[in-house]
């Protein structure tokens, strides 16, 4: 095979045929470096775009080669997408299922499938097939045909193949369903198939069954014996890595000697998402007192040390930015937030040479995911994304800008990349810029019709992400830019996120009301949780006068309705100032926890940044304090502690006061 990749690296400039192309992409995957893999995403990408009609199986293997590669290359991406489309009328559920199996995921094409799928449900009776249309249409489809699904599903579910199981509980987890019918069902056919799996369908299993909660104690120990057998004979640090991380998520089940002893065999070839993967489950055994035997959790911690060691290790010999983004793909958890994350960015740092077009958007998945502000590796991607605007997919621009936006960071020469990063999107907004075009775009009728049939095809969690996201772009927009004059229409989705949330007053928010209550000289005088006009929540209000007194509430006549223990005012926009004597003003009080904040530094982060901007905007004084114990400043802006501490009568808010006192300054 590999003579066969050298011949097809040496005349790839002769190829003009993308099927043939398309087979030999497929059957040399396995077998070509980085850049030759480069090479073919470009010829493949020209050849699509000088063929006039390209049979969808063509693009099927294009999908293919970059799943294998786990990677999405936009362009192509696109242009597969448009084969989809256009062949859409030729396309059965096997096709539909198996696009959707290659990690496709487009709108457009989940859209042309869900009408194509529900409209011959009824024709789907073996369980092959059925197992097919569950997979491509359950994430996708509304209420009446899901519960159709999930009926036939439950009818036949002992007529399913070991393979089918898998499928439909991979389904349901995507689909988070967790009908116990169903999974009673699926829990029962699995023990007379449980024997057949090898050990990668074993460990997705076991996380199927662990995330939809199921029941079925005696299924659960079946599994663990069979994934220790495979840990015994693992000699692969993958999937020792992956069995362990595995069987620290079953229920009630105990550390043995023989997991210590396999990681800590595997431990110096692990790649850091191993590690990471071993040091997890560890961490959670720890956690629960489940290290059993004498001596376990010594030897817990002296496995984790060794782990700790392997890990900056790694990070210490890296020498390829590229292989070392791989590796960082996958990253989340305490254990690496905690032990890795600075030597991690201190490593990107040393290779800040090796960042170019190819990885920028990797490095920025990275800091984004770890809300660490470096300056260094930020300006150098600013200043790589400007060099290469033009060869930069507008998909990438978005996840480049977002980066900065979260993190609140201006590169050096801020305007210029701003504005070239703006320049080359045609359907994307971040970093507070507004251009004209784009805003009217977006807030279309047109565009909005699309968008919401778009958002009926996709995941909850997504749903109500992009949801949030043109709700803050609508309020953002209405607050610094009246003159396009867009309406605010998230009135409704405002309320009901309200009505469905869970009370956001917590003992600590209580306890300081109380204090401000007392100090300003009754409960009139301090609102808690208080929405604003445009529904932003903040902790504490009150009013001051000209002179930095407190006003009452009930004096000034601001009416207040509390829902779900929230204060809402009535009093939206000019209303509210109008309500108020003259010199009056409205104070925001907000406590900000680390969140708030970039990892490694007390930098404010965008969001927060943009909160206080926009309140400021309604006529608030907005004092936002990274803890309580900075709470005097907030006593200083309206008069001297001391007389506050004269006016308190609880000998618990005098304690506060003084110990704020003697820790802030």
């Amino acid at each position: 095979m590999g003579k066969v990749a050298h011949i097809v690296d040496e005349k790839l400039d002769s190829i003009q045929d993308i099927r043939i192309l398309s087979v030999l992409m497929i059957s040399i995957s396995d077998v070509i470096s980085q850049s030759f893999r480069d090479r073919l995403l470009h010829k493949a990408e020209q050849l699509l775009e000088e063929n006039g009609e390209v049979h969808y199986n063509y693009a099927k293997r294009i999908l293919q080669f970059l799943q294998n590669f786990k990677l999405r290359y936009h362009p192509l991406v696109e242009k597969c997408n448009k084969i989809f489309l256009n062949s859409a009328s030729h396309l059965d559920i096997h096709t539909i299922s198996l696009i959707f199996g290659l990690g496709f995921d487009n709108a457009e094409f989940r859209l042309v499938a869900k009408q194509l799928l529900s409209e011959t449900i009824g024709d789907y009776d073996d369980p092959e097939t059925f197992a097919k249309l569950f997979f491509a249409l359950g994430p996708v489809a509304g209420s009446k045909v899901r519960g159709r699904l999930l009926v036939t599903a439950a009818r036949m579910a002992e007529e399913f193949s070991s393979y089918q199981v898998l499928i439909i509980l991979k389904t349901m987890q995507k689909m988070k369903c967790r009908n116990s019918h169903l999974l009673k069902k699926m829990a029962s056919t699995l023990h007379k198939h449980l024997y057949n799996y090898h050990l990668l369908h074993l460990i997705k299993l076991t996380q199927y069954l662990v995330v939809l909660h199921c029941q079925d104690l005696e299924l659960f120990a079946k599994l663990k014996m069979l994934l220790i057998g495979f840990l015994r004979s693992s000699v692969i640090p993958a999937d020792t890595a992956a069995i362990i991380r595995v069987l620290a998520m079953l229920p009630s089940c105990q550390v043995e000697e023989i997991i210590i002893n396999k990681a800590a065999a595997v431990l110096p070839q692990c790649r850091l998402h191993h590690l990471n993967c071993i040091a997890t489950a560890l961490v959670k055994w720890n956690h629960y007192d489940q290290l059993h035997w004498q001596n376990s959790s010594e030897l817990c911690v002296k496995l984790l040390q060794k782990l700790n060691d392997c890990g900056f290790q790694r990070l210490q010999k890296a020498n390829n930015l590229n292989l070392l983004l791989e590796e960082l793909t996958h990253q989340n958890g305490k254990w690496f937030e905690e032990v890795l994350c600075e030597e991690t960015v201190a490593t990107c740092q040393r290779l800040i040479d090796q960042i170019t077009r190819s990885n920028v958007l990797e490095l920025s998945f990275f800091l984004i995911k770890t809300n660490y502000l470096c300056p260094s590796l930020l300006d150098r991607i600013a200043s790589v994304t400007v060099e290469n605007i033009e060869k930069i997919h507008p998909f990438e621009i978005y996840f480049i800008l977002f980066l900065f936006s979260a993190l609140n960071y201006d590169p050096p020469a801020n305007e210029d990349f701003f504005e070239s990063c703006i320049q080359h999107l045609t359907s994307n907004l971040m970093a507070g810029y507004f251009p004209p075009v784009l805003i009217r775009r977006i807030f279309d009728v047109s565009f909005l019709s699309k968008l919401d049939a778009q958002l009926a095809v996709l995941p909850d969690t997504v749903k109500q992400e992009v949801s949030s996201y043109l709700m803050k772009l609508n309020r953002a927009v209405c607050l610094e830019c009246p003159e396009f004059h867009i309406p605010w229409f998230h009135e409704r989705y405002c309320q009901r996120v309200c009505h469905t949330s869970s009370s956001r007053i917590n003992p600590l928010r209580q306890h300081v009301h109380r204090m401000l209550t007392e100090i300003l000289g009754g409960s009139n005088y301090a609102r808690i949780s208080v929405l604003t006009p445009y529904y932003y929540e903040i902790d504490f209000e009150c009013i001051l006068d000209e002179n930095k007194k407190p006003l009452s509430y009930m004096v000034q006549n601001l009416p207040l309705d509390i829902v779900q223990g929230i204060h809402l005012r009535h009093d939206m926009k000019d209303e509210g100032r109008r309500a108020l004597p003259p010199g009056a003003q409205r104070i925001a009080l907000e406590f900000l926890d680390s969140k708030a904040f970039s990892k490694n530094s007390h930098h404010l982060k965008g969001e927060p940044a943009a909160k206080k901007r926009h309140l400021e905007m309604l006529g608030y004084r907005v004092v936002q304090v990274s803890s309580q114990q900075y709470f005097m400043s907030f006593l200083s802006c309206i008069d001297c502690a001391d007389r506050y501490i004269s006016l308190a009568t609880d000998l618990n808010t005098v304690k506060s006061i003084h110990w704020m006192r003697a820790t802030s300054y």
